[in-house]
């Protein structure tokens, strides 16, 4: 390549980072080296270009959002035995994963006991939301309600709520374990009545409705509490054996087939 060749790639390469097109920057040669030997036209080189910078730009978004989001790497869709799960809810999910309730600002409500694969349900569906350019944010409930109480003292609780409002769907996962404070349960209550019919909140409980007076406390408060968040919402009921149970007697029955075995392994060399 000639001095004067070098300095205008070097030119150009400067003139797309200028214009934050880091893919053009890095596929460009390649590419012309393609397209010359297929015969493109300078528009069909354009235009490979641009479609390799548009999902290059998707992909990067993807993981900005994936990193800011919370979310466990490991409960994915993938990971999540699908199977295990009652019959209704396996037919939800797919709608779920659309995100069509995110458009329309609707709620999921997950209910169970300890164990029933709640968290790793709302998460994988979380990580699908992601996947199709949603903002998602998971947090414990008890830690959302602290870093409320904590804005709130600051006098920066509006600034919170509006940093909260960024994100499409926000997952508050175990609210039943929350202090029960009555600070506690007025940043709790402002945050859903902030989000009601604006944005999506998708709650993990082990509490039924009937026991959400353990959180809010106020009867009234409840009530008003439920209300907003049933309101345009799919109830996720996961009932059956504790995934957590079963593998802990699996792991158990495991070490004990081990030991028989080593033991019988003994006798024979015995």
């Amino acid at each position: 390549m000639s001095i004067a060749s070098q300095e205008s790639c070097q030119s150009l390469q400067m003139l797309l980072r200028a214009l934050h097109l880091p893919s053009f920057v890095s596929q460009h040669e390649q590419v012309a080296i393609q397209a010359q030997k297929q015969g493109w036209s300078f528009g069909r080189y354009l235009h490979h270009l641009a479609e390799v910078e548009l999902a290059d730009r998707q992909t990067r978004r993807i993981e900005r959002h994936l990193k800011r989001s919370g979310l466990p790497k490991d409960k994915t869709l993938q990971t999540l035995q699908l199977s295990r799960l009652p019959v209704k809810v396996q037919r939800q999910v797919p709608s779920l994963c659309e995100g069509a309730f995110v458009k329309s600002a609707d709620n999921v409500l997950a209910f169970g006991l300890p164990g029933r694969g709640k968290t790793h349900l709302v998460c994988a569906i979380g990580h699908e939301l992601i996947n199709r350019g949603y903002k998602v944010l998971f947090t414990p409930a008890y830690k959302l309600v602290q870093s409320l109480l904590t804005a709130k003292r600051q006098l920066c609780l509006e600034q919170e709520m509006l940093r909260l409002d960024r994100f499409d769907a926000v997952i508050l996962d175990d609210i039943g374990y929350i202090q029960q404070d009555r600070e506690e349960m007025e940043v709790l209550f402002t945050f859903i009545g902030e989000r009601y019919e604006r944005r999506s909140v998708m709650i993990t409980s082990n509490l039924v409705f009937s026991q959400w007076d353990r959180i809010f406390k106020d009867p009234m408060t409840t009530a008003a509490a439920i209300d907003r968040v049933v309101h345009h919402s799919t109830i996720l009921e996961l009932t059956g054996k504790s995934f957590r149970s079963e593998e802990a007697k699996k792991k158990n029955d495991d070490e004990t087939n081990d030991k028989n075995t080593d033991s019988k392994d003994k006798q024979k060399c015995k």
